[in-house]
């Protein structure tokens, strides 16, 4: 028998042995995979929307004057804060004070009539009643007495009446609040009630804001707080995102709801009233208001990692099943809560959902489930020939 013979279940040995020293493992000697899962769980869930809205003045007042003249002064620096009832502009006031002498004048000359006419009327009533004069005269006198102190009341109206002119003549602010550039300047010929304003103050502390929401929405959440699956208490809160990305501190009070839909754009007009006392929000602002609008008692929430995709497009999840195999489910989902969906359907409380670990993972396929840390780093992999870390 030739020696070679001998020696090829040798070599075929070492051969063996050889590729088992590589480092390389026969698959399925690692045993299943390890996923992490996070139990579901009914819990209140506060449901919130984010909108966008317009910063609004409180209280906005165009100032017009209400005589006729010349702008003689401006008494205000644009851009300031005015106080009701100072004094912004000054018209020419000659004519109104001409006017005002003139009332007065009036009145005293009809006061003064209304003296001598009484005094005539009281000598007729002697005379009368001992027939020294007609009853006629008499009564004549009495009704000159009557003109004359109607004539009194009318003269001290009129006078009342160029007094306010004159007043006028003084334009104040009619609130308090910031106010704007100066239409007109002095020299300008202004008269009353003209459709252009001298100058617009507006009230920013507390401000508004007027935010959209779609009528179908809203609709939505009425229903589902008339069939108590969703609670609520009439107090919403509302926190303001600005366009910088940065968020408002002070929270908002949310005031009403308009009562008409706009048709042509399906939606309903939600007033928000928020403090405002470094006038940091200006009126016309783009902002994005978020609003609690309820609480749903028995919420379901998933993270949103954990959610894929069917072909038909239908939101799925991998559950961990009975003997710690994959099971698929369909779900559907409502909204989302922060970083999570909120599940309407598909799930059941103690349902283990996978997610971490779910590449690769075919339905009916065994695994290691354990729980999910979401604050845990990942482990570093392992160089070949070296040793494990110790615990």
């Amino acid at each position: 028998m030739s020696p070679f013979r001998n020696a090829l279940p040798a070599i075929a040995l070492l051969s063996l042995a050889a590729c088992g020293q590589g480092g390389q493992q026969p698959p399925g000697q690692g045993g299943p995979p390890p996923v992490g899962y996070v139990i579901v769980n009914e819990q209140p869930v506060t449901l919130t929307t984010e909108l966008p809205g317009r910063t609004t003045a409180y209280e906005t007042s165009d100032v017009r004057p209400q005589v006729n003249g010349l702008i003689v002064a401006r008494l205000f620096q644009e851009g300031d804060m005015v106080a009701k009832g100072q004094p912004l502009y000054r018209i020419d006031p000659a004519p109104y004070q001409a006017q005002v002498a003139n009332a007065r004048a009036a009145l005293a000359k009809a006061q003064a009539a209304i003296a001598s006419s009484a005094a005539l009327a009281r000598r007729y009533g002697e005379l009368v009643k001992i027939n020294a004069i007609s009853r006629q005269d008499y009564e004549t006198a009495l009704t000159s007495a009557a003109q004359a102190r109607a004539d009194v009341a009318a003269q001290q109206a009129a006078l009342r009446s160029a007094t306010i002119d004159l007043g006028r003549t003084t334009i104040r602010a009619p609130i308090s609040g910031r106010i704007g550039r100066s239409i007109y300047t002095t020299g300008a010929l202004v008269t009353a009630a003209q459709a252009d304003a001298l100058t617009t103050i507006s009230r920013l502390d507390p401000i508004y804001v007027d935010i959209q929401q779609s009528s179908a929405d809203l609709l939505k959440l009425r229903q589902q707080i008339l069939s108590g699956q969703v609670a609520s208490d009439g107090r919403t809160q509302v926190r303001l995102k600005l366009e910088d990305g940065s968020t408002y501190g002070p929270e908002g009070t949310l005031r009403f709801a308009d009562v008409t839909v706009d048709p042509s754009t399906g939606s309903q007009t939600i007033r928000a009233q928020f403090p405002n006392p470094a006038g940091l929000l200006q009126p016309g602002m783009y902002v994005r208001a978020e609003l609690a609008q309820g609480t749903q008692r028995q919420g379901m929430l998933v993270p949103q990692r954990a959610v894929g995709r069917d072909e038909r497009g239908n939101a799925t999840v991998l559950v961990v099943g009975q003997g710690n195999k994959i099971e698929p489910r369909v779900i559907k989902t409502d909204r989302t809560v922060g970083d999570s969906w909120l599940v309407t359907s598909g799930l059941k409380p103690g349902d283990k959902v996978i997610v971490e670990g779910a590449m690769m993972l075919r339905p009916g396929m065994p695994v290691t489930p354990q729980p999910w840390n979401p604050n845990a780093k990942p482990a570093a992999p392992q160089q070949p020939g070296q040793a494990p870390a110790k615990k």
